[in-house]
């Protein structure tokens, strides 16, 4: 076992007291040390002139570069290796350390162990159209993304999820009302929207059950042009003017023939948008916003749901929403360095 360490502050209190004549006794009562410590350090500083005491070795490091380059290499071919896994192939070559050692190596080579993203799958045609698109848009100008009226639907749930709360509470009181908070199943009801929104701010949002016959959230191609022809003109000269560029996924109701026709007809300009990217979508942001502010509501039934959720639409600053579209650079920027992999 190694003894403590004196402090710097110590070992000068010694000197002082012997420069003071005090003998060796005197001076290891007043600083509460051994007799035999405060000799070994007049000794050292007479021998050596240092009072700092001299650097250890320390144990050997178990691996060679050898190991070293071995754990690495396994790691960059498969990050999701395991360090059980690195340390049972080194075994077999006659290398036995602990995990500890493992992950130490690891981390001197700046890797971290972290929880893996959950993205969805997207086949390799789709990641070619991503990439592509990504690398065609990428040096588009700020004007470009701000002429651009963003569409989708979304839907609302009546008791938005909340995460996980701390709460303070003593022992055996888990159960008590006060100390729980509320679940619903399936979100105690929803409401589907569709929505639009520019730079310069969020459109309109319209519930489906708003608009539909039979007062249901089915959106098929004929309910969505009945949007299309109600919203998109009304909200694109309000929030960026008569010359304007429409962005919406590659969802059937969209790319129906019929819905094609339609837009062909008004002469509108769309955005050819590639599949499976959401994450390019800077109204799916915004609606996440929505949905968070809407936590603070506490609406308890459908009506109120939907008064609460477009009061809070129209909340979202013009900032939040400039933010969001602007950020398509540094969006397209990650799509090439992924090479068409899911990004946001």
């Amino acid at each position: 076992m190694w003894s403590k360490e004196l402090s710097m502050q110590v070992k000068e209190a010694i000197l002082k007291l012997q420069k003071q004549k005090k003998p060796i006794r005197e001076i290891a009562t007043i600083l509460r040390v051994a007799k035999s410590t405060v000799w070994y350090i007049l000794r050292k500083k007479a021998s050596t002139g240092e009072l700092s005491n001299a650097k250890r070795p320390g144990r050997p490091q178990k691996t060679t570069v050898v190991d070293d380059h071995r754990i690495i290499s396994m790691v960059k071919g498969n990050p999701f290796t395991t360090a059980n896994q690195v340390n049972n192939t080194l075994q077999w070559v006659g290398v036995s350390i602990s995990k500890s050692t493992v992950k130490r190596r690891l981390h001197e080579s700046k890797y971290r162990g972290s929880t893996a993203r959950c993205k969805p799958l997207i086949s390799l045609k789709n990641r070619k159209a991503r990439l592509d698109f990504a690398k065609e848009h990428l040096k588009k100008p700020a004007q470009f993304w701000k002429n651009i009226l963003w569409t989708d639907e979304t839907k609302i749930n009546l008791y938005q999820n909340d995460g996980k709360k701390k709460v303070w509470r003593r022992r055996g009181t888990a159960h008590y009302p006060k100390h729980t908070t509320s679940s619903v199943k399936h979100g105690g009801g929803s409401v589907m929207a569709w929505a639009c929104m520019a730079a310069s701010g969020t459109g309109t949002l319209v519930f489906i059950d708003d608009v539909t016959q039979d007062r249901s959230s089915q959106m098929n191609s004929e309910v969505f042009r009945d949007i299309l022809s109600a919203q998109i003109q009304l909200n694109a000269v309000k929030l960026i003017g008569w010359r304007f560029m429409i962005q919406m996924d590659n969802d059937p109701k969209h790319t129906a023939k019929a819905t094609q026709e339609f837009i062909k007809a008004k002469k509108w300009k769309i955005l050819e948008w590639p599949s499976q990217s959401p994450d390019l979508n800077p109204i799916e942001h915004a609606f996440h916003l929505l949905k968070t502010k809407l936590r603070t509501e506490r609406p308890t039934n459908k009506q109120q749901l939907k008064a609460a959720a477009v009061k809070t639409w129209q909340s979202i600053k013009k900032e939040e929403t400039q933010h969001l579209v602007m950020s398509m650079s540094s969006r397209l920027q990650a799509v090439v360095a992924s090479k068409g992999f899911s990004t946001y």
